[in-house]
C-alpha cells in the first residue's frame, strides 16, 4: 500500500463543499464561522483523520501556541513547585512553554524577554522581580505576574498578609517568648511585604516581644546555610532559654533552619517552634515536617495560565475588547500544622 498523504485544506473543502477560504477561516478564525459550520468542519476533520501541521499553521497565522516564562531560580522550592504547576496546565489549555531562569539579572531578564518575543510567544507569564510591570505593559503582550510587583499588568498572587497573620497567631497560641520573622528586605509594592506586615501587626495587637531580622540569603545553599547559622547563634545568645516562635518567610530557608538544629541538638529543642511558607514539597519531605502557611501553588498557577488564555483568546477575535485595567487575583493561604509547631 502506497503511503497515506497528508489531508489539506483543498481536501477538507471538497468534503465539505466549503471554499479553502472558509476552512482557513474555521483554523484562524473560527467565530467568523457561524455554529452550523464550524460543527461541519469539524465532523469533517474526524472523517477525513486530519493530522494538523503545526509548523504550517504558525507560518500561515503568526500564532505559535507558545508562552514565555521568567523564574528568578530554582534553588526556592517554590519556584520549582510553581513551575511544575504551571507547565501541567497544558493538558488543558493547549499552550507549550518557553522557560528562562533570571537569576535576579536585570539585562540578562531583559534580554530573554526579547529573546521570547522573535520566538512569537502569544503571552508571558512573570515570576521574577528585576524588570518594573510598566516596562511589562509596554510589550503590548498578553502578561500575567505572579507574586512580584504588579501595577501595570495583571497578576495571581496570594494573601500574603493574611498568611503573615494567620503564622504568627499560631506562634502567639503556644505563648512563645519571643517572636522572630526571618525575611528579606521587600518594598512595599511588593506583594510578599504583606508577611512582614501581618507579622508586625500581630505583634503590635498583642504586645508580643518580637524581632524582625531582615537579610539577603543569597541563592545557594552554601549561602543560605551561612547566613542562617549565624542567625541562630544570635538568637541563642540575645534569647537563651526563652521560648522562640521562629516564621521564616519560605518553606526553603525554614526547612535549612531546621536541619541546623538537629545538627546541633540532635533534634528539634524545646524552646523553638517554627513555621515556613508556601507548602512546597520540602515542607512535608523534611526530617520532621514543617509546619507552613500554604500558598495554594497548583491553584495560582491554573489562574495565573487561565487569565492569561482569557487575554490571548480576547486578542484573536475580530473585534478583542483590551482590558480597562490590570486584573488582580488574591488566593488565600491554608495554615498547615505539622510537628515543627504541634510536637508530637
Amino acid at each position: 500500500m502506497g503511503k497515506k498523504q497528508n489531508v489539506t485544506f483543498n481536501d477538507i473543502a471538497k468534503y465539505t463543499n466549503f471554499s479553502k477560504t472558509t476552512i482557513s477561516r474555521y483554523f484562524n478564525n473560527p467565530d467568523s464561522l457561524t455554529l452550523e459550520n464550524q460543527e461541519i468542519i469539524a465532523r469533517a476533520l474526524v472523517d477525513l483523520d486530519y493530522k494538523e501541521n503545526k509548523v504550517a499553521r504558525i507560518l500561515a497565522n503568526g500564532k505559535t501556541e507558545f508562552i514565555g516564562v521568567i523564574v528568578p531560580n530554582l534553588f526556592l522550592h517554590y519556584y520549582s513547585e510553581m513551575l511544575d504547576k504551571i507547565l501541567s496546565t497544558y493538558e488543558q489549555f493547549g499552550y507549550k512553554f518557553l522557560v528562562f531562569i533570571g537569576n535576579d539579572d536585570e539585562e540578562n531578564e531583559r534580554r530573554y524577554i526579547k529573546e521570547l518575543l522573535a520566538y512569537k510567544i502569544e503571552g508571558l507569564i512573570i515570576l521574577s522581580h528585576t524588570t518594573p510591570s510598566k516596562e511589562l505593559a509596554a510589550l503590548n503582550l498578553p502578561i500575567v505576574t505572579i507574586e512580584r510587583e504588579d501595577r501595570y499588568v495583571c497578576s495571581v498572587n496570594t494573601d500574603n498578609y493574611m498568611g503573615g497573620y494567620q503564622a504568627t497567631s499560631l506562634l502567639a497560641r503556644h505563648n512563645c517568648d519571643v517572636f522572630i520573622h526571618i525575611n528579606s528586605s521587600s518594598d512595599k509594592n511588593v506583594p510578599a511585604y504583606g508577611r512582614i506586615k501581618g507579622f508586625l501587626d500581630v505583634c503590635t495587637e498583642k504586645d508580643l516581644t518580637h524581632e524582625l531580622i531582615l537579610k539577603e540569603m543569597g541563592n545557594s545553599y552554601e549561602s543560605l546555610q551561612e547566613h542562617l547559622s549565624a542567625i541562630i547563634c544570635h538568637l541563642e545568645q540575645k534569647y537563651k532559654r526563652q521560648k522562640k516562635g521562629i516564621f521564616l518567610s519560605n518553606d526553603t530557608q525554614a526547612n535549612v533552619f531546621l536541619n541546623l538544629l538537629i545538627r546541633k541538638y540532635s533534634s528539634l529543642p524545646d524552646d523553638y517552634l517554627i513555621i515556613g511558607f508556601d507548602n512546597s514539597p520540602i515542607s512535608r519531605e523534611a526530617v520532621l515536617p514543617i509546619s507552613t502557611m500554604g500558598q495554594q501553588i497548583d491553584k495560582i498557577a491554573y489562574e495565573a495560565v487561565s487569565l492569561l488564555v482569557e487575554q490571548m483568546d480576547e486578542r484573536k477575535k475580530r473585534r478583542p475588547v483590551p482590558l480597562k485595567e490590570p486584573v488582580h487575583k488574591v488566593i488565600t493561604p491554608i495554615l498547615l500544622r505539622r510537628e515543627t509547631t504541634e510536637k508530637i
